[in-house]
């Protein structure tokens, strides 16, 4: 992949390694099968408006986007509880694609649709600003070794892309279970000026009901891991009114 010219005003984070997920044989059937139905592809010519999102989900709803969805199971849960809200995840590794594909082909779910591709490109280059309801950043990589903060995607500059992504009174909604990076979470996001803290206190929220516990979280819980969320809402100018649904 290119690097971004350093003429860009969001630089280019590559927060996810090289490594291939392993694929069993019923993420290769779906992913080789289903792909065509319910994947789209990286283009930086046809952006989501509303005019395609329309097209690609047969009716207009509010879009919600999740990055790094892993296997899926938060995803499809979220979505089938929500069928009034679109979603759109974005992961890179084919394993994970083929779970989720699995789990939308099983559960009948229309309105999920999946991009297997970078998501700082996705942002920049496909999404609109002020056109998406809620932004989900479930468990992304901690990167624990100090050379590797870096590559942390929750990242001042990335965050900002986020932000001018959301609609006025839209959600950005970060979960994770390494503490060190949810501190740096909480300070980054409290930094940007587009971005207010739900928490009336400033620091983390209650988990939403909309986000089902994973297996992957209550292992880490066995394991004495505490699970922080982060939301923070876009903040509304004056004359705007916040949207019915987040």
């Amino acid at each position: 992949m290119s690097a971004t010219p350093q003429t860009s005003p969001h630089p280019h984070i590559r927060s996810f390694s090289g490594r291939r997920g392993h694929f069993t044989s019923g993420q290769r059937h779906a992913y080789e099968t289903l792909r065509d139905r319910w994947c789209i592809a990286y283009d930086a010519a046809q952006p989501f408006d509303a005019q395609r999102n329309a097209a690609l989900f047969g009716r207009a709803a509010p879009l919600v986007v999740e990055i790094g969805f892993g296997m899926g199971d938060a995803t499809a849960q979220i979505a089938a509880a929500e069928p009034q809200h679109d979603f759109l995840g974005i992961e890179v590794y084919p394993a994970g694609v083929g779970a989720l594909l699995m789990r939308i082909d099983a559960q009948r779910l229309a309105n999920v649709r999946i991009v297997q591709h970078d998501a700082v490109e996705i942002f920049r280059e496909m999404l609109a600003p002020d056109s998406l309801a809620r932004v989900q950043v479930f468990f992304p990589d901690p990167w624990p070794k100090k050379r590797h903060h870096k590559r942390r995607l929750i990242q001042p500059p990335f965050v900002a892309l986020l932000a001018s992504r959301l609609q006025p009174g839209g959600l950005l909604h970060c979960a994770t279970d390494w503490e060190p990076y949810a501190g740096q979470m909480l300070d980054v996001l409290s930094q940007e000026s587009l971005l207010e803290n739900t928490a009336s206190d400033g620091g983390f929220a209650p988990r939403p009901d909309y986000r089902p516990l994973t297996r992957f979280e209550n292992r880490g819980r066995r394991l004495g891991h505490e699970v922080r969320d982060l939301l923070f809402r876009r903040r509304l100018s004056p004359t705007e009114r916040a949207p019915t649904t987040p």
